[in-house]
Order: structure tokens, then C-alpha cells, then sequence
């Protein structure tokens, strides 16, 4: 490398420094100038979340006032960190942005990208409800989507966004009870087991809904229910449909009959006669 080139290459180090420092999100001195946020902007220094910020080009906080910052006092550190992470979005989401968007928007938060997010706890459902009624909530299904928008602390488009939301995003299992309590699940395997092997007449007939006893009262309703249909392939419809052609058959036989009488007669009549004339 020639000493000319030296401080061309210097000159081009410098400015990549000075443009990533430009572009990185310093978001405690941001925040710094919203005093109403000081316990947010804190547990975000504690966590170590202000780093991961950093490194990132757009984002968009969902920060909370001290006044609903409560319910994360007692609560591990590790455990702080990942539901404050949910509230990190890595999107550019502005008032506008929200209110042209689809109804609902689901996004990518800084837990998605931790890599131990589990289902859908590393993302945020967007609900515009209309008439300013703009609510966030976890995207794991059946989470109450209870936290409203209040309003837009700062922005700078397209790389920071600080929304003030009136409480704290708790996604389902975040904080490390995954599994149902040992008590709990037990239960249902000793009252699904008996149910599965009970109606063994009809496994169809079953209902995991319902009450142990009511298969035992649906399994005695299809015992009598073929009674209806057992006529058509009973013998004993059988015997009466026999019957029925017997007695259709039974008057051409009696005609037959009947006839034969007629002629036997008449040909005693006729030997009679024939007799009483020989006797003259």
C-alpha cells in the first residue's frame, strides 16, 4: 500500500464510523428526555436491552409510564428482559402507518429475534379497532388485546418510532410456566382413559365433552335403534311377506277345485240318468 493511500483509507474508516454511529438507535438518551418514562427507559439499561437496540436500524418501542410499571417490580431480571423485549418491535410503526395498515397487523418483535421465543410469544398483534381505538396484544392465540395506544412520544421516519401504550404486553409462558401444573394434568388422562375403552360397541357414540355417565346412556340408545330398521331384513317379515303370497296364491287353487266338483257331480248326474233309463 503506497503512502499516498494511507489517508484515503483513514478518511473511509472515519465515515463508516460516523455513518453506523449516525444510524444506531441510542435510545436511553432519547428517553432521557421523557422524565414520565424513567423507570422503562431504567429496566431497559438493567436489562441490557439498550445494546441490542443499538444495533438496530428501525425499530419502534411500545413504552410504558412509570404509573403502569408496577407489575414488573417483582419479577426476575431474565424474566423483565423478555417481556420488555415484546415491546421492542423491528418495524417502523407510526399512527398513520397503523390506521392505513389492514385491521390487524402482526409483528416482529427483539424476543422473535433472541431465538427462545416459543409459538408466537415473540410477536405482537396490531389491532385497529376504529374511532381511535388502536390496541396491542400477543399474538399467542387467545391473548386479550388490553393494551391501548395513548399516543406518539417521537418518531423519526423511517428508523424511530416511541409509542406511549397504557400498560405492559405479557405474552403466554414468557415467564418460564410452559407446562400446566402437575395436578392438572393428570386429571384428564384418568378421565379420558375409562371413556375410550367403555364403549367398546360403539367407539363413535363417544363424547370427551361430556359426562363419564352419558356414554353409557348413548350406548343403550343405538341397541334399541336398529328395532326400527331390523323389519326389513328380519325373518320374521319374512315369514309374514311368505304369507302374504300364500294367500294371494290361495284363490286360483280354490277355483280349481271348485270346478272339479262341479264336473264330478255332473257326471254322476249323468250316470244316474243313464242308469234309470236302462232300467225302463
Amino acid at each position: 500500500m503506497s503512502p499516498k493511500s494511507c489517508p484515503i483509507v483513514g478518511f473511509c474508516c472515519l465515515l463508516l464510523l460516523f455513518v453506523s454511529g449516525a444510524n444506531a438507535v441510542n435510545i436511553t438518551r432519547i428517553l432521557d428526555r421523557f422524565p414520565e418514562y424513567s423507570k422503562f427507559n431504567s429496566l431497559l439499561n438493567e436489562t441490557g436491552l439498550t445494546k441490542e437496540i443499538a444495533g438496530r436500524q428501525t425499530i419502534t418501542v411500545l413504552a410504558v409510564d412509570d404509573d403502569s410499571m408496577d407489575s414488573l417490580s417483582d419479577r426476575p431480571v431474565e424474566v423483565v428482559k423478555r417481556i420488555l423485549s415484546v415491546h421492542i418491535i423491528l418495524d417502523y410503526f407510526d399512527i398513520p402507518k397503523i390506521q392505513r395498515s389492514k385491521k390487524s397487523t402482526i409483528a416482529t418483535t427483539l424476543y422473535q429475534a433472541s431465538g427462545t421465543a416459543i409459538s408466537q410469544q415473540g410477536f405482537v398483534n396490531i389491532t385497529d379497532f376504529g374511532g381511535h381505538d388502536i390496541r396491542f396484544g400477543s399474538a399467542v392465540r387467545g391473548s386479550p388485546m388490553d393494551v391501548k395506544l395513548v399516543g406518539l412520544v417521537m418518531s423519526q421516519p423511517y428508523n424511530v418510532s416511541i409509542l406511549h401504550v397504557d400498560g405492559i404486553i405479557v405474552a403466554p409462558g414468557i415467564d418460564g410456566n410452559f407446562l400446566p401444573p402437575p395436578a392438572g394434568a393428570g386429571a384428564p388422562q384418568k378421565t379420558v382413559v375409562p371413556q375410550k375403552g367403555a364403549p367398546s360397541q360403539d367407539d363413535e357414540s363417544g363424547d370427551y365433552e361430556t359426562p363419564a355417565e352419558a356414554p353409557a346412556e348413548v350406548a343403550e340408545t343405538p341397541a334399541d335403534a336398529p328395532a326400527p330398521d331390523a323389519p326389513a331384513n328380519s325373518p320374521s317379515v319374512r315369514a309374514a311377506d311368505d304369507d302374504d303370497d300364500n294367500k294371494k296364491a290361495s284363490p286360483p287353487s280354490s277355483s280349481k277345485s271348485s270346478s272339479g266338483s262341479m264336473r264330478a257331480s255332473f257326471l254322476v248326474a249323468a250316470m244316474a240318468l243313464v242308469s234309470s233309463l236302462v232300467a225302463l
